[in-house]
């Protein structure tokens, strides 16, 4: 890694931690550095822990050790929760600019590729934040605003962000837009009239009368419920699969130029939606099918597509966002694990992609998945009961208030069908609600 390259990555998480553009300014009273000539240049010195040292930076031995030291009460994976002074400088030692660096870029998941599940991403049970008991916090917002706090001890007069949300993304995966409008849908339900006649009167209605009558078709709902926090703070996005290959999890294999397609489209224009690229699972796997589904979709809307999330949320390889940079996407809103709610990237705020293996910051934002309905209901993942999914997404989007971040809730048609037995229809509605009263 060049100095250069480094330099620019450290500069990007020092402003990143000073918390909203008006505080940058005061990036230039932080230094970076081990070297004391230049300590009196400085408000504060961070001290570099060795992480990003020619020969140990990108291996294994790279990794934080167990158990983790707390800076007041916060986990710190690099330095040591120490505070020392250089004449008017304070010298921090707890290394929070590694630390930083290694849960917003996903450095763990170069190291350890050969941790992967079934459908090859990186398990959220094997994440360090989680083994260490902090995946429900975003402790890069904390070392921000400890950094923030010693600034103001040397003098520096520098705001704190206020307590509320910063962007509100209401977004929705569009795997599967009807139940019945194709003959397999109809002919199961019809084959099944005996053991479920209402099923088969339903089935019936959305085949003979309209993709308005199906009961995956909740788009209305999602909007209605969506609209009751229309500001300029929210935003609502649904993500198109265009694409994919043989492969079961991309069944079933859909046309966006459809007449049922045409219907959710103009829904959406209709209602200020903003559409994304909902990269197959196919294309997971192979990235450069990516172009493609986006060319397909580009085509649909006549305008270029800038937002994403992989299928499954199975963005395998930090590598693979190179794919979406390639094809022009500016924003990926895929980042959280599936099998765990959480801060993915030690944040609740947006953050620009650093890529671990050739250290380069680049244009692609990364947006955090705050919550997604299957992961906390699913018996694979947090199998978790009403009521604790109720208090958990509480936590969770207090947390992100708390830090004036961005909340980002996945809630998919299908799971908020009417009668189907879960409780995200119930949850959801409880969330608009709450967040109205946030506002």
């Amino acid at each position: 890694m060049s100095e250069d390259q480094l330099s620019e990555i450290t500069e990007y998480i020092i402003r990143f931690l000073l918390g909203s553009k008006a505080n940058e300014t005061f990036s230039n009273l932080i230094g970076y550095t081990s070297d004391k000539t230049l300590f009196s240049k400085y408000k504060i010195v961070i001290l570099p822990s060795g992480f990003f040292d020619q020969g140990f930076y990108g291996t294994a031995q790279s990794l934080p050790q167990f158990p983790l030291p707390l800076w007041d009460d916060m986990p710190l994976l690099y330095g040591q929760p120490e505070i020392a002074k250089n004449g008017d400088t304070i010298i921090l030692h707890a290394d929070i600019i590694a630390s930083t660096f290694f849960l917003i870029s996903r450095y763990e998941e170069t190291i350890r590729r050969n941790e992967r599940d079934e459908h090859g991403r990186f398990p959220g049970s094997k994440s360090l934040p989680f083994r260490a008991g902090f995946l429900h916090r975003p402790v890069v917002d904390e070392y921000g605003k400890q950094l923030r706090k010693l600034l103001r001890e040397t003098g520096a007069v520098i705001n704190e962000p206020e307590e509320k949300f910063n962007k509100i993304y209401l977004t929705h995966d569009v795997d599967q837009l009807a139940h019945y409008r194709n003959i397999r849908g109809i002919g199961g339900a019809v084959s099944r009239f005996f053991k479920n006649p209402e099923q088969t009167f339903k089935a019936l209605q959305s085949y003979f009368l309209g993709l308005k009558y199906d009961p995956w078709f909740t788009f209305p709902f999602l909007i209605d419920e969506n609209r009751k926090l229309r500001n300029e703070l929210v935003e609502t996005i649904f993500f198109i699969k265009t694409g994919g290959g043989n492969l079961q999890t991309d069944k079933p294999l859909h046309d966006i130029f459809d007449k049922n397609f045409q219907i959710l489209f103009r829904l959406g224009i209709e209602n200020g939606v903003k559409f994304g690229l909902h990269p197959s699972y196919q294309a997971g796997i192979e990235p450069r099918l990516i172009t493609d589904e986006k060319n397909l979709l580009d085509k649909r809307l006549n305008q270029q597509t800038s937002y994403s999330r992989n299928h499954f949320l199975a963005s395998r390889e930090p590598e693979d966002m190179q794919a979406l940079i390639d094809n022009g996407f500016t924003d990926d809103y895929t980042m959280s694990y599936a099998d765990q709610a959480g801060f993915r990237l030690g944040t609740s705020r947006a953050v620009k992609w650093i890529n671990p293996t050739i250290l380069q910051l680049t244009n692609l934002t990364l947006h955090p998945l705050t919550l997604m309905d299957s992961t906390l209901s699913d018996k694979r993942y947090m199998n978790l009961t009403v009521d604790e999914a109720f208090s958990f997404s509480k936590k969770m989007i207090d947390q992100v208030k708390k830090n004036n971040g961005d909340l980002t809730l996945l809630w998919h048609n299908t799971s908020v069908e009417k009668h189907n037995g879960l409780y995200h229809r119930d949850l959801y509605q409880w969330m608009i609600n709450y967040l109205k009263m946030q506002a």
